[in-house]
């Protein structure tokens, strides 16, 4: 996975300047712009009869809207029916929770938490920091996505910093749609096309389906796990960052393989893969509040042994 960075890596690499970070049980980051060691897992998805991107004009993307974590990247984002005075939502990898990643089959819910999250600029400039309350959902099943509650409301962060929030689409992204990857993390872009998507990827213990594959020029990195991918159409989220294959091996950590609809194996050293998001608001209601029984909700339940 685009692994999330360890304090020692990111103070050799970045030095004063990096927001060193703990890395998670799983996945330290030993690459910059992933997360723990899942933070390279950007699984790509493949649809059969994906749509495909018509042109549009593009819209500038830039780092307003996304935040820096200890280890991972991410960024306060909101449902298309979310309200100015909702506490406001922060999304990344669920490989970057601060308790370690979640094991396969596990999904956390309603998970206390003070993690604080640094609040960037449109050029990446740091505004302040914000903090959960909670870890709203997160799970490393289906797909790898942790969205924090924090204590803020979308209005006070707007009120205090100038920025608002990043919105969820709620279609599935189109084959050849031009995407930017942004990792707060890092700071830095990534851009490039949606080269595919992956009806199953599979790296370690973990199986994500319909990943989105990038073309070959998001080379992301560790610390940029949790980056929200950024359709340059719409300026809205369409995936999340979340890992890629370093070593060319199969299916191990750090190093996803496609599965396709026959169940054969394909691997890519070199290319890197984000989980889609659109099916994220079907499962949240009004308030921003997570509702898994919700009609149309896909994303997957906790086991009645962890309620």
């Amino acid at each position: 996975m685009n692994r999330p960075l360890v304090g020692t890596l990111a103070t050799a690499v970045l030095g004063a300047a990096a927001l060193v970070g703990t890395a998670g049980t799983a996945g330290a980051a030993t690459h910059p712009g992933k997360a723990p060691q899942t933070d390279r897992a950007i699984a790509a998805k493949a649809a059969p009869q994906a749509p495909v991107a018509q042109k549009h004009r593009t819209k500038a993307v830039n780092f307003a809207g996304t935040v820096a974590l200890s280890n991972c990247s991410g960024s306060i984002v909101k449902m298309p029916d979310s309200q100015a005075n909702d506490p406001a939502l922060v999304m990344s990898n669920g490989h970057c929770l601060e308790s370690g990643m979640p094991g396969a089959g596990e999904v956390v819910v309603d998970k206390p938490s003070s993690r604080s999250f640094t609040v960037l600029d449109a050029k990446a400039g740091n505004l302040g920091t914000i903090k959960a309350t909670k870890i709203a959902y997160a799970t490393m099943t289906d797909t790898d996505v942790s969205l924090y509650e924090t204590g803020s409301t979308y209005a006070q962060i707007e009120q205090k910093y100038k920025i608002k929030p990043l919105e969820l689409a709620t279609e599935h992204p189109a084959k050849g749609a031009a995407i930017t990857v942004v990792s707060g993390y890092w700071k830095k872009t990534y851009s490039c096309n949606v080269d595919g998507f992956v009806p199953t990827l599979k790296e370690g213990d973990w199986t994500w389906k319909d990943s989105v594959r990038y073309t070959a020029d998001c080379k992301t990195i560790g610390g940029t796990s949790g980056s929200p991918v950024v359709d340059n159409a719409s300026g809205k989220v369409a995936a999340i960052n979340n890992t890629g294959n370093e070593d060319g091996e199969e299916c191990t950590v750090n190093n996803p393989c496609e599965v396709d609809e026959n169940g054969k194996v394909t691997v890519h050293q070199g290319i890197n893969y984000a989980q889609e998001t659109y099916g994220i608001p079907k499962c949240f209601g009004t308030g921003n509040k997570l509702d898994l029984d919700k009609a149309g909700c896909e994303l997957p339940k906790p086991s009645a042994a962890r309620r």
